[in-house]
């Protein structure tokens, strides 16, 4: 046998038991994951059924996890503050069935969910995170910018229940979109306003948090993206690829209020893109135009038979008032519970 054979035999090996140590340290760190996770939950357990066990144990009352801590400390270290023993009991209230989502997610992705009150918003982060595959820092961030809340928002009840149960679910160009999208990340401070050119090649110097903030399934193919017509030339200022719609994704910016021409000419590189780039298997590309204003009724009477995979949405440069979307939100879902005169006919 020659050395190329066994030099190519020995990379085969190397990558072989390389492979094998990566899945078994994987799964291993997840044996742990789990066996950490139940036995929080099971600490939790057992305090919540305590406090319910009757009067001569609810005496203990607000002391109860104060006296469990001095305690177990002393007998097992650290590891039994006050706070983290009031994290395993709000874990087994939030997860009585000991959900699936406490078996995948780890300790601190859980404990980030559970500093969220509202179960709607939290089932949605707990699916995003596992559909996504969220670090800490990513999960962060979603909740900071209250994403759960700009996806709702403009929804139906029925829409904003499956949103909360499933997470995002991308299956038609209308999924992508965010209202308004956030780019807090550039930390360009109000009021001052970067020229489209700056905030381009912002977006492009932090394209990790820009990709996170589009959504799964995007990837960068360039900015500047020339199209020629006739010797003219033309560019779309971002040109994404999205994997689970196998499609292009066109964006250009636009600093203040979308105009008619803008409209326009998004809709001639969506037909230039489906001619001239799109190769078998490609669906129709989509495009978005961003601005920090938005006429809704220019926006309809210029899109007026055009192309459905054209969308115009708005940014902005800081977080959202939380309140305001939960506001709607919740608004959304009480008229879904209001009785209607049919639910009251009269005596």
């Amino acid at each position: 046998m020659s050395n190329t054979d066994l030099s190519a035999d020995y990379l085969h090996l190397l990558g072989r038991i390389s492979e094998t140590y990566a899945t078994g340290q994987a799964r291993a760190q997840q044996a742990v994951n789990t066996h950490i996770t139940e036995t929080y939950w099971q600490i939790g357990r057992d305090i919540v059924e305590f406090e319910q066990g009757g009067k001569s144990r609810a005496d203990y009352g607000k002391g109860l996890l104060n006296s469990l801590s001095r305690d177990l400390t002393l007998r097992h270290g650290k590891g039994f503050s006050r706070s983290n023993l009031s994290r395993f009991r709000q874990f087994y209230l939030a997860y009585p069935k000991c959900a699936k989502a406490s078996h995948i997610l780890s300790w601190s992705h859980l404990v980030e969910l559970l500093k969220i009150d509202d179960p709607l918003e939290r089932g949605f982060y707990e699916q995003q995170t596992i559909r996504e595959k969220w670090s800490i820092p990513e999960l962060q961030r979603q909740k900071k910018t209250s994403l759960f809340l700009r996806l709702a928002a403009g929804k139906d009840k029925d829409a904003i229940l499956q949103l909360a149960s499933q997470g995002q679910v991308i299956a038609q160009p209308a999924d992508l979109l965010r209202d308004p999208y956030v780019f807090e990340f550039l930390k360009i401070p109000e009021p001052h306003t970067a020229s489209e050119t700056d905030l381009e090649t912002r977006l492009c110097d932090h394209l990790q948090p820009f990709l996170l903030e589009l959504g799964k399934g995007f990837t960068f193919v360039g900015r500047q993206f020339r199209i020629t017509l006739n010797n003219t030339h033309y560019r779309v200022d971002l040109v994404f690829y999205h994997r689970i719609l196998r499609c292009f994704v066109l964006i250009d910016l636009k600093l203040n209020e979308v105009e008619h021409h803008d409209i326009g000419q998004m809709n001639m590189y969506l037909g230039y893109f489906a001619t001239e780039e799109n190769t078998e298997g490609d669906n129709p590309p989509i495009g978005i135009v961003l601005t920090r204003q938005k006429d809704e009724l220019l926006v309809e009477y210029a899109t007026y038979q055009m192309n459905s995979q054209l969308f115009v949405q708005k940014y902005q440069l800081y977080l959202p008032n939380r309140e305001e979307l939960r506001r709607e939100i919740e608004l959304t879902l009480q008229e879904a519970h209001a009785p209607t005169p049919q639910d009251n006919p009269p005596g």
